[in-house]
């Protein structure tokens, strides 16, 4: 018989509106899981079962009242939503994932929260994140690792792998994550899941901790389009103060509204050679991509080999440059620094050696490359609607593989042999997503990415539900769930 965590978020949301379902006991419901598997799965950083039971009483009255006066209620009301540790809740311990910070507790909610807030749903607690969320696996000096339910062996990626283990292993309906070189995508793929990270400007990063960079970002992770779709719709939406905002959806628009439309005859482009020279394709990762092209051309789109366009050094190191000034960017407390990982304090150093005019040259290289893709391949009038790669360049990663504390500048290398397709659309803007179409011999998923024009998101989720229609993938259960 189906438990509560095998139903979908909107399904969840629905049984709440119509009082099949009570907000109260399908928070106790995660609440026990989380007890449970989260010493396993290395989800979170801190969970909030008071401030949980709190909301979800609140939710329950509200939804009666909601009933009995017979008006809507938000999308994903009474839902939980657990928040990634990089981000601010007011009175809940936010440690960024650093040693530092193990006692940091903001008096303000971020934006994002706000609008979860607003949008009643139930915070579980805060997910496990990397230190700053300045790698690709997710393993700190303050939780467990997280791991992928798939193989528990094996990281669950990051920087939002406490989000990702979290719902790929049942402790939570959908995730908040962010993404500001792969953070979303990369734990979709290594964990099964769905993960739009979306176009810049699109989700508010205030009040505080804007990236101005415009890297990052947050985004939704789930296990279906539909829900993946209906979190977005809830973060989605300026805020005074923002840097970047993301053209607006037509009025009356939403993003869920896309995942019940067919996207169309598309022309996509299909890029696996990696930016890194001499690195290989995972075989595994090639199966994903050549497989994901045949459904395509079954489902009628045209796809076509992209050769990967010719960037100088500049372009190539700009990320690095850039990524090395945010990290040193984070304010660390007097007597912190000493507690900072190796990998942290490589990165904070390299980026305090940086002199103003090499990271404008560095944006400056990120705004030049997203020209080139806006004019010369993806036109508004003309040339790809959609450009496929694979997320990773191999399966899912051992725990502790990827880390090497006596060699930070050597792991900062292997992460990038990792993840070396990811961070191009943080650079630009582009939205981009992680579908989950595809399962080694060994049981494990291995993620493909889609990237649209900028602004364009509805693109990608009505490429991403046909795909799902056609190849569903939430039936699979991993080995923790």
């Amino acid at each position: 018989m189906a438990e509560l965590h095998d139903l979908t978020a909107l399904e969840q949301a629905e049984a709440v509106r119509s009082g099949e379902l009570s907000p109260v006991d399908l928070t106790e419901h995660y609440l026990t899981r989380i007890e449970r598997l989260d010493s396993t799965l290395g989800a979170f950083i801190t969970r909030t079962p008071d401030l949980a039971r709190k909301q979800a009483a609140e939710a329950e009255r509200e939804a009666a009242a909601a009933r009995r006066e017979d008006r809507p209620l938000p999308l994903l009301y009474g839902v939980p939503v657990p928040v990634k540790d990089l981000n601010h809740v007011a009175g809940v311990r936010c440690t960024m994932g650093s040693l530092a910070l193990a006692e940091h507790v903001p008096t303000f909610d971020d934006h994002l929260v706000v609008k979860l807030r607003e949008g009643g749903t139930i915070l579980l607690g805060k997910t496990n994140t990397p230190e700053f969320g300045l790698s690709c696996y997710t393993e700190n000096r303050l939780a467990p690792p997280a791991r992928t339910p798939w193989d528990l062996e094996r990281s669950a990626g990051g920087s939002s792998g406490g989000a990702a283990a979290a719902v790929a292993g049942g402790l939570a309906p959908v995730a908040h994550a962010s993404d500001g070189g792969g953070s979303v995508r990369i734990p979709a793929s290594v964990c099964g899941l769905y993960g739009i990270k979306p176009s810049r400007g699109r989700i508010s990063s205030g009040p505080v901790l804007h990236d101005v960079a415009g890297l990052s970002t947050a985004g939704p992770l789930s296990r279906t389009v539909a829900d993946g779709a209906a979190l977005l719709d809830v973060l989605a939406g300026p805020m005074p103060g923002d840097p970047y905002a993301a053209p607006a959806l037509p009025p009356g628009e939403t993003f869920s509204a896309y995942a019940r439309r067919a996207p169309g005859r598309l022309r996509i482009a299909c890029l696996t050679q990696a930016p890194i020279e001499g690195l290989e394709l995972h075989p595994d990762c090639r199966a994903a991509i050549e497989t994901t092209v045949a459904l395509l051309g079954e489902l009628g789109h045209q796809v076509e080999d992209l050769p990967l366009p010719t960037v100088d050094d500049n372009a190539r190191y700009a990320f690095t440059r850039v990524w090395s000034v945010l990290a040193a960017n984070r304010p660390v407390p007097p007597g912190g620094e000493e507690l900072l990982m190796p990998l942290t304090r490589y990165l904070r150093q390299r980026g305090a050696r940086l002199t103003a005019v090499e990271f404008a040259r560095s944006m400056y290289e990120f705004r030049s490359l997203g020209q080139l893709f806006a004019d010369a391949l993806m036109p508004r009038d003309g040339g790809y609607d959609v450009i496929l790669s694979p997320t990773v360049a191999a399966p899912p990663a051992p725990v502790g593989s990827l880390r090497d504390d006596a060699d930070p500048q050597a792991e900062f290398a292997a992460i990038g042999r990792f993840t070396p397709f990811a961070a191009l659309y943080n650079a630009t803007g582009q939205p981009a997503v992680n579908v989950p179409l595809y399962w080694n011999d060994e049981g494990l998923p291995i993620g493909v990415m889609f990237a649209a024009r900028y602004g364009d998101e509805g693109t990608l989720i009505s490429l991403s539900a046909q795909l799902e229609e056609a190849r569903p993938w939430a039936g699979r259960k991993p080995a923790v769930w």
